[in-house]
């Protein structure tokens, strides 16, 4: 009797049960509309990113590629050099001076690997040139632009132009005129807060000038997309300078018949450069601090989207959008010739050939990875499987 009336029951489900997935569901949508509309009146504003920069397709065919990059690398230093940003070479010395998230600007000797603390700026030392009489320029992120002796005596020349403070002092490269060119990748939003600026999407970074006989700092290009990495032409007649989000460099010239414009010297990156350093070879090596996916396609496409991962990200955990960094090296014309980059990389800020190795920088390793490039070598690309596809 009991067994046909359960047969007969309208519903299989206790109703303790029903009502307890009800609870379940109800609360689900209000947390989720509770979520939208703090999201909705977060203070944080970003903006679309111009049409024409959105129509544009990456190009992910590179000649020669090493897609397991940190297959047979080494660490270098590790936790001695805490978030290595950016790295340059002294080859009188034999060291890599790179700058630390402690302040430290360490040198490495690549000779035995032995790491000293040399100088702290007190601040956050990014990138760094090495002068012609060797002294080091830094564009320290707290500090401003300093210039350090070859007995380690540290002096602030530049802060500010006109009566904007640096927000991010970002990349600094040296000519031989005297000279030093460097990127203020957002005067808006300091270093803690500068992935406010990408997914913002509006231009706040300059191109700046500054020159040490006259003292004077002059702003050369305003309204740039996270203003990055800073690189001297071999012939001293044009500086290359990255915009990140843009996934492309630019080009400034300082003399010759072009002298005072500037055009694209390589565009449709696989991913976000930063650093980028010339190897006396004819090539130039670009840091790819992310490769260019989907998700960030979408992103950069809708404003919204980019809110809510800011409003994830100052609150709980934005989801990764981040993937295959690494290295990209492009000749003198701006082509793309090797691609350097592996799975497990993320947020490669620098990439520089020494002695026949390639050395990368990352701002939140506590080492210097690096890679033989005469035993773990680019090969074609049609030999060897590429994951670059978004």
């Amino acid at each position: 009797m009991a067994e046909s009336t359960q047969l007969l029951s309208p519903n299989s489900q206790p109703q303790t049960t029903r009502s307890w997935r009800l609870m379940l569901f109800l609360y689900a949508m209000i947390t989720v509309m509770v979520a939208l509309i703090l999201v909705q009146i977060d203070s944080f504003d970003a903006a679309p990113y111009p049409a024409d920069e959105l129509a544009k397709k990456p190009v992910f065919e590179v000649p020669r590629i090493n897609p397991q990059a940190l297959y047979g690398s080494e660490r270098i230093g590790e936790g001695r050099l805490m978030g290595p940003e950016d790295l340059v070479y002294d080859p009188k010395l034999g060291v890599i001076y790179t700058g630390c998230g402690d302040g430290w600007i360490k040198r490495v000797s690549v000779n035995d690997l032995a790491v000293e603390d040399w100088v702290n700026t007190g601040g956050r030392p990014l990138g760094l040139a090495l002068g012609y009489s060797g002294e080091l320029y830094v564009a320290d992120a707290l500090k401003g632009i300093l210039k350090i002796t070859e007995d380690g005596k540290i002096e602030t020349l530049t802060n500010e132009a006109e009566g904007v403070k640096f927000g991010t002092p970002d990349a600094v490269t040296v000519a031989k005129n005297g000279v030093l060119y460097f990127t203020d990748a957002s005067w808006k939003y300091d270093l803690h807060n500068c992935s406010l600026d990408i997914f913002e999407g509006r231009p706040y970074g300059r191109l700046i000038s500054y020159d040490l006989s006259t003292k004077q700092t002059k702003v050369i290009a305003r309204d740039l997309y996270f203003a990055n990495g800073v690189e001297m032409s071999p012939d001293q007649d044009f500086v290359i300078f990255c915009e990140t989000p843009m996934m492309r460099c630019r080009r400034y010239y300082i003399q010759g018949e072009k002298k005072g414009l500037i055009d694209v010297f390589i565009d449709k990156l696989p991913g976000m450069p930063d650093n980028i350093h010339f190897d006396t070879e004819g090539h130039y090596w670009i840091a790819i601090t992310t490769e260019h996916t989907y998700k960030w396609d979408v992103a950069r496409r809708y404003p919204y989207i980019r809110k809510l991962l800011v409003f994830l990200e100052k609150n709980w955990k934005r989801p990764s959008v981040e993937k295959n960094a690494g290295v990209v090296v492009v000749d003198m014309d701006g082509n793309l010739i090797e691609r350097y980059y592996d799975p497990a990389l993320i947020y490669v800020t620098t990439g520089t050939k020494i002695r026949g190795n390639l050395y990368l920088g990352n701002v939140f390793n506590s080492f210097i990875t690096r890679l033989n490039l005469s035993h773990y070598p680019a090969a074609a690309a049609a030999a060897t499987p590429s994951s670059t596809k978004p």
